[in-house]
């Protein structure tokens, strides 16, 4: 950082600070109940009165702003700034990413491709359970441990509504999908976070949540296929649903406690996606289900076996498989070129390689470490940093664009053809990207107004229930925020205070947050809107959350039921690390 901004960082706190108020009415619920209203605002509006979803992120912000400013004594330029921050940080990356996922999709669409795609998955199973775990578990769970920030459920809802499942069924089937393996995703950066902001050791928070989310590793693909399907429909698969979870939860134990939490997903994942394929390939249903929608049973083929599309003597789904030829390699290949750029773009030596070539940061004037953070949130006063990052490089979002280039040229579009689509994308995505601008502005606004500390600081005043409601503390932060790793930043801190001060690990509490968010990320707006862009089901953003939320509480209850076992009830204490 240059001198000139050293000098302007050192005068500006000396001319305009101001202290976070978390208790503004003196009683830490009221005050806890007017800082909820932006977010209440926003569910209403999406759930009840059916509001368009930009819409509902503006108005939600309008009364943030007001919330912060009128009520909680934040300065209205900082608080502008803020919300300016935010919806910046919300086109980049997360905008962005949007973008060029949808834009590869519309290529494989425009091409033809993807009607291949979608033969050669049914080439491996026509029945829809079956795909799900496929696509939206173990495929979305490596693009989570890849890139995270969205990218899973825009490739996952894209390939299921390609692949003929209704809207709702591609948007909420993605988002509960992709829970488990949130805590480690984006090459485990919620995990690294967590242990920055509260001192503690790395590898014992990694071992932590991974003695927490293989439970649910193993429970998320049967809740998904019986959100789906129901009890009987998820009943008649549960050899494949067991063979999915088990593969995935092993692999994310050994490696969260032993290795350490950057490969946790990719290596889950891989192996998930191995163990699935190679058991499909000697077991099939007795009945298959085609049915896309939610719910609804139809069974085209009653008996696999005896109508030829159980598996053959060779292995395989056989009446339903299809050759791998050179059309098929073509219908794949953009999408592998995705996931290898994903990768690629993921990996920090590659990062600080294209920040090397292009690094544009800059802290914002006027709000750059001029919020202070206070006790009891924190030990000591912590002043925030503000940073706007736009190195668009290194944005996972540009390494999607450069996947969706190279294969738009192999696909045989050509440069004008190819920019013509790019207009049309942003076209349709236009409202989805002001949703997220606004619902980012929202995000940045609470954590720097503190209305998420003082929705933190209720939770935190329940005593011997802290366990139970510090987890779910970690799903309002992720509902709030859209992140798993912005919801340890946030609560991190409180969660290890918090712990020491009634007697509970930090070890456990800090986990805790990072596990009990990852249910929360199914229901924030940011990815409902990546889900409603992916499936083409704008406007209905309403719908997809009223379907979502009971799967996100109940799964957060869940969770937080685990982690007081594991505070409280032998043997579950035996697996606490760190003490």
């Amino acid at each position: 950082m240059s001198s000139s901004l050293t000098r302007k960082e050192a005068q500006y706190p000396a001319m305009a600070t101001w202290n976070q108020l978390y208790d503004p009415f003196g009683s830490i619920l009221l005050s806890a109940l007017v800082a909820a209203l932006p977010v209440a605002t926003m569910l209403i509006a999406l759930a009840f009165l059916h509001i368009a979803a930009h819409v509902a992120a503006i108005a939600a912000l309008v009364v943030a702003l007001l919330v912060a400013v009128f009520v909680f004594g934040m300065p209205a330029d900082i608080a502008g700034r803020a919300a300016g921050l935010g919806i910046a940080s919300g086109l980049f990356p997360i905008g962005w990413i949007v973008l060029n996922i949808i834009f590869l999709y519309r290529l494989t669409v425009a091409n033809g491709s993807f009607k291949r795609l979608q033969e050669t998955i049914a080439g491996v199973t026509p029945d829809r359970r079956l795909q799900l775990l496929l696509i939206a578990f173990a495929f979305g769970a490596f693009f989570e441990g890849a890139a995270g920030f969205g990218t899973p459920v825009a490739v996952t809802g894209a390939v299921l509504i390609g692949l003929g499942f209704s809207p709702l069924a591609a948007s909420g089937l993605s988002l509960i999908a992709n829970t488990a393996p949130v805590a480690y995703g984006a090459l485990g950066t919620p995990v690294i976070a967590l242990a920055g902001v509260t001192g503690l050791d790395l590898m014992d928070l990694s071992a932590m949540i991974g003695r927490q989310l293989p439970f649910f590793s193993l429970i998320v693909p049967f809740w998904l296929i019986w959100a789906f399907a129901g009890f009987r429909g998820m009943l008649a698969i549960w050899p494949a649903i067991l063979v999915t979870g088990v593969s995935f939860a092993v692999p994310q134990f050994l490696v969260s406690n032993y290795m350490g939490p950057y490969l946790v997903d990719v290596i889950a994942a891989l192996v998930s996606l191995a163990c699935l394929t190679g058991f499909l390939r000697v077991w099939q249903p007795k009945e298959i289900w085609t049915s896309a929608k939610l719910g609804g049973r139809a069974a085209a083929v009653e008996e696999a076996t005896a109508q030829g599309t159980g598996p053959s003597p060779a292995g395989g789904a056989g009446g339903a498989a299809v050759a791998f030829d050179g059309s098929t390699l073509l219908a794949w290949m953009p999408w592998l070129v995705l996931t290898v750029f994903v990768f690629l773009w993921g990996l920090g030596d590659i990062k600080a390689f294209l920040n090397g070539v292009y690094n544009l940061s800059f802290p914002i004037e006027g709000l750059h470490r001029a919020v202070i953070k206070v006790p009891p949130v924190v030990a000591a006063p912590v002043p925030e940093p503000a940073v706007f990052a736009f190195n668009i490089l290194s944005m996972t979002g540009t390494g999607i664009l450069f996947a969706a280039l190279l294969g738009g040229f192999a696909m045989g579009f050509g440069p004008v053809a190819m920019i013509r689509e790019y207009g049309r994308t942003i076209w349709v995505v236009r409202y989805s990207l002001l949703t997220i601008a606004a619902m980012l502005g929202l995000g940045y606004l609470t954590r720097y107004s503190g209305l998420d500390a003082t929705m933190g600081l209720a939770f935190a005043a329940t005593g011997v229930l802290y366990p139970f409601f510090g987890t779910l503390l970690g799903w309002l932060g992720v509902a709030l925020t859209g992140s798993d790793t912005a919801s340890n930043v946030l609560f991190g801190g409180l969660q290890k205070i918090t712990a020491q001060q009634i007697g509970l690990s930090p070890v456990l509490m800090a986990a805790a947050n990072s596990s009990g968010g990852v249910m929360g990320k199914m229901i924030d707006a940011q990815s409902i809107v990546v889900a409603s862009t992916a499936t083409g089901w704008f406007g209905h953003e309403g719908e997809i959350l009223r379907y979502v939320f009971f799967h996100s509480i109940a799964l957060a209850c869940l969770v937080g039921l685990l982690v007081t076992l594991q505070a409280y009830v032998p043997p579950f204490t035996a697996m606490v690390v760190g003490g």
